[in-house]
C-alpha cells in the first residue's frame, strides 16, 4: 500500500482572534479532513516560544500554514515544507489551493467557491481593508489587554487576564533557564526575542498585579505605571472610531463586496467578534445590538449611519425577512454581523461563543 501524500499542517489556536480567519477559510473552501491536520498551539502555556515552533515561525505567532513544496509531492521521496506565516498569506493560499478545478488530493465534494474580488476596484477595497484591520491602531489583540477605562474595570480586567500572562512569563522564564543551563541550545537572536518579550509581558503584569490596590496606595512608580496604561487604553479604544467609520463605510452589504462573502470578510468578522466580545457582546446579540455595545465601549456619543435597509440587507444574504414591510434600518457593519452569523463556518469557529 502506498504511503499517505503529506498534507498542510496549520497551527492555531481556538480563541486566536487571528487563527479564526483562516478556520473560516477551511469551511467556506470545503476542505476535507484528509487534506489538512489542524495542529494546537497553546499560547496560555507560551507553547509559541518553543525553539521547535519558532523554528517554523520566528515571530511566534499563530496561525502559521506548513505546506509542502509542489515538487516534493510524492510518498516515495522525502518532502519539503514551507512555513506561511501571515494570517493574509495563509487565507490566500486557501483560497487559490482548492476549487472546482483543482483539489489537493481531498476526498471533499463540498463546494469550494472563489473568494477572491472579481474586479480589479474590488481587489483594491479588499486590500485596503484587510490592511486596516491589521494595522497597528486597529490592533484587537493589543486592546484585550488594554480593555480598561478606570481602576474599577481595570481591576475586572486583571482578574480575567493576569493568570495567563503569568504562564506566559514563566514559560518563558524556563525557557531562558534551560538555555543557560545547556539543556537547550538556541541563538542570541532567540534568547534576545524572548527576553524582549519577558520585558513586554511584565510591563502589564505590573500594573494588573497592583489593581486591587487604590491609586492612594501606590507608589510613585505604580502610581505612574497605571496612569500610562489607562491612558494608553483610552487612546487605544478611541482611535477605534474613525477605524470603525472608515470600514462601514467601505461596505457595500451585506458582505465588504456586496452580494457575495469575499476574502476581506473573512478578515473582518474575526476583527468585529473579539471588539464585539470586549465591548460585552455575545453570540446570541443582532447586528444592531453588537455594533450598538462596540459604540458605546468606543465613545458613549458615538453612532455609525444606519442607512442600509435590513429588508434589502437580509435578501442580499439569502435570509429569510423578520418582519414582512419593516422599513427598519441598520448601519453596514450590523448587517454584516447578521449574514455572517447565519452561516455555517461562523457557527463552527465560534460554537463555544466569541474570542
Amino acid at each position: 500500500m502506498a504511503a499517505p501524500l503529506p498534507k498542510a499542517a496549520l497551527y492555531y489556536y481556538p480563541s486566536s482572534i487571528w487563527s479564526s480567519a483562516p478556520l473560516l477559510a477551511l469551511e467556506e473552501k470545503g476542505y476535507g479532513q484528509d487534506e489538512i491536520d489542524l495542529k494546537l498551539v497553546d499560547l496560555s502555556k507560551g507553547e509559541n516560544y518553543s525553539p521547535t515552533f519558532l523554528r517554523l515561525n520566528p515571530k511566534a505567532t499563530v496561525p502559521t500554514l506548513v505546506v509542502p513544496l509542489h515538487t516534493t509531492l510524492s510518498p516515495e521521496i522525502e518532502s519539503r515544507y514551507k512555513a506561511i506565516q501571515d494570517t493574509k498569506s495563509i487565507v490566500e493560499f486557501l483560497d487559490k489551493s482548492r476549487s472546482t478545478q483543482s483539489r489537493t488530493h481531498t476526498t471533499s465534494s463540498a463546494p469550494s467557491p472563489s473568494l477572491s474580488p472579481a474586479t480589479i476596484g474590488f481587489s483594491a477595497v479588499s486590500e485596503k481593508v484587510i490592511a486596516l484591520l491589521h494595522s497597528l491602531g486597529a490592533d484587537p489583540n493589543a486592546l484585550t489587554y488594554l480593555n480598561a477605562r478606570d481602576e474599577a474595570s481595570l481591576r475586572e480586567l486583571a482578574s480575567a487576564r493576569l493568570a495567563p500572562l503569568v504562564a506566559r512569563r514563566d514559560a518563558i522564564n524556563q525557557l531562558l533557564s534551560d538555555n543557560e543551563s545547556a539543556k537547550i541550545r538556541v541563538s542570541e537572536k532567540t534568547r534576545n526575542f524572548w527576553q524582549m518579550k519577558k520585558a513586554a509581558t511584565e510591563n502589564i503584569l505590573d500594573v494588573y498585579a497592583a489593581a486591587d490596590k487604590p491609586a492612594s496606595e501606590l507608589d510613585e512608580g505604580a502610581r505612574a505605571k497605571r496612569e500610562a496604561f489607562l491612558q494608553e487604553a483610552k487612546t487605544g479604544w478611541g482611535g477605534l472610531r474613525e477605524i470603525l467609520e472608515q470600514l462601514n463605510q467601505e461596505i457595500i452589504g451585506p458582505y465588504l463586496l456586496g452580494d457575495q462573502l469575499s476574502i476581506a470578510d473573512l478578515h473582518l468578522t474575526p476583527w468585529l467578534a473579539r471588539l464585539a466580545q470586549l465591548s460585552g457582546g455575545t453570540i446570541a446579540d443582532d447586528g444592531n445590538t453588537i455594533v450598538g455595545k462596540l459604540e458605546a465601549r468606543v465613545d458613549g456619543g458615538f453612532s455609525l449611519p444606519k442607512d442600509l435597509s435590513v429588508a434589502e440587507a437580509r435578501r442580499r444574504a439569502g435570509l429569510p425577512e423578520l418582519e414582512p414591510g419593516t422599513n427598519e434600518r441598520q448601519s453596514r457593519l450590523a448587517a454584516l454581523w447578521d449574514a455572517m452569523k447565519e452561516r455555517a463556518s461562523f457557527k463552527k469557529v465560534y460554537e463555544d461563543g466569541l474570542h
